[in-house]
């Protein structure tokens, strides 16, 4: 839907917001194959970057671009591990807001259909940035925020057999609402019980969704904060229940306090294959910490909330991109597992890494929301007055 997707940030701080410094480092990509979403590719790419390098797809909140999306410090990251980075911007023309329209748009379900609208110029610019820069097809990852985290998990759902991983920041999960008023609903789960779907029927959608997958699947990370009251925190353990039904998990969690956190690990066969945070104390945003042992990152904008902890850095780690993953224990990149989960190759050759260098600094309040949701229900009157739906599709890759 056009107008009524996650309503992200607020208006008067992203209007008034300057972009980041490290947008220059963004280079737009103005044709990349086939675009039925009608989105934007821009991309970064580290200087001397070598063949067989994974490649990381970064999507954006409401109101957001492809520019305030690189504070999360993937470029940074990049440049430390080596990999491309691929950033997808939605357009106004699309949704007033920029969300992705991980809901699909007033009826028509082409964006969460395998091969059709924003899932498919994504893949495109995936299969571009491969060609491109000789990437490696087996470590694809994609990871976003709020209405970016909801579309990852469509890109989770629809591309299994094409990505190693992924990562939901304050999203929701795949097929959660279909339609406006669903949209709403699934932003309040807690309110919401009859959108609490039994852990099989969520699987039973993202294995619909796949065109019959059957595995292995990508490995999911599960960000969200405890006191979020833009996409209530039930989302990240809908979430949760979705991709470890997926995955066939059975075990119980491992779980630990990691600062302001809770960390959930779920394992088949000994490999983590969907691990859960939840912020104590954080509102819609991404995590960040200069303290992090891990890998510490600052930064200065709303929607990043300081607490110790990198998102970026540990998202990275958990995927296998670092080369000395924790989680599985291993020491070097994490293979499939008995599940035939989705690993990333082992990279014991990048050697040491320093902090993320994301950014961070105060959110937007509460006024700041309630104005983007009513600038929203009031672009949502106007374009159901004065736009009509476009259809859009491609053919299933």
């Amino acid at each position: 839907m056009r107008t009524s997707i996650i309503s992200i940030v607020c208006l008067t701080a992203a209007l008034g917001a300057a972009a980041p410094a490290a947008a220059a480092d963004l280079t737009p990509v103005a044709s990349f194959g086939d675009n039925p979403g009608a989105l934007a590719m821009y991309e970064y790419v580290p200087d001397g970057l070598p063949a067989g390098r994974p490649v990381v797809v970064v999507l954006h909140g409401c109101t957001q671009t492809a520019a305030d999306a690189v504070r999360a410090g993937w470029n940074t990251v990049a440049d430390q591990l080596g990999f491309t980075v691929v950033y997808a911007e939605q357009s106004t023309a699309n949704n007033p807001l920029r969300c992705f329209n991980w809901a699909g748009e007033y009826g028509d379900l082409a964006n969460l259909t395998r091969g059709q609208g924003e899932n498919a110029s994504i893949m495109a610019m995936i299969d571009h940035a491969l060609a491109a820069h000789d990437g490696d097809p087996a470590r694809v990852y994609v990871t976003g925020f709020s209405a970016g985290g909801a579309f990852a998990a469509v890109m989770l759902a629809t591309w299994p057999d094409r990505l190693a991983g992924g990562a939901i920041l304050s999203g929701v999960p795949y097929r959660c609402a279909t339609d406006v008023n669903g949209a709403y609903a699934c932003q309040a789960l807690s309110q919401h019980p009859e959108r609490d779907l039994e852990p099989a029927a969520w699987a039973t959608l993202v294995e619909q969704g796949s065109g019959g997958w059957t595995g292995p699947w990508p490995r999911v990370a599960i960000w969200h904060g405890s006191t979020d009251t833009t996409v209530d925190p039930a989302a990240a353990r809908e979430s949760m229940e979705q991709w470890t039904a997926v995955h066939g998990v059975t075990a119980a969690p491992e779980v630990e306090t990691v600062g302001d956190a809770s960390h959930e690990v779920y394992r088949v066969g000994g490999v983590p294959v969907v691990e859960r945070w939840t912020v104590t104390g954080m509102g819609h945003a991404i995590v960040v910490g200069g303290a992090d042992p891990d890998g510490g990152c600052t930064a200065a904008a709303a929607y990043y909330e300081d607490h110790g902890l990198c998102s970026t850095w540990r998202i990275a780690r958990f995927w296998g991109l670092t080369g000395d993953d924790p989680v599985s224990g291993d020491g070097g990149g994490v293979g499939g597992g008995p599940d035939g989960g989705a690993g990333a190759g082992g990279d014991d050759d990048d050697g040491g890494v320093g902090g993320c260098g994301c950014g961070a600094g105060p959110r937007g309040g509460d006024a700041g929301v309630l104005l983007a949701v009513v600038t929203l229900l009031a672009l949502r009157r106007s374009a159901r007055r004065g736009r009509s739906c476009r259809s859009r599709s491609a053919a299933a890759r």
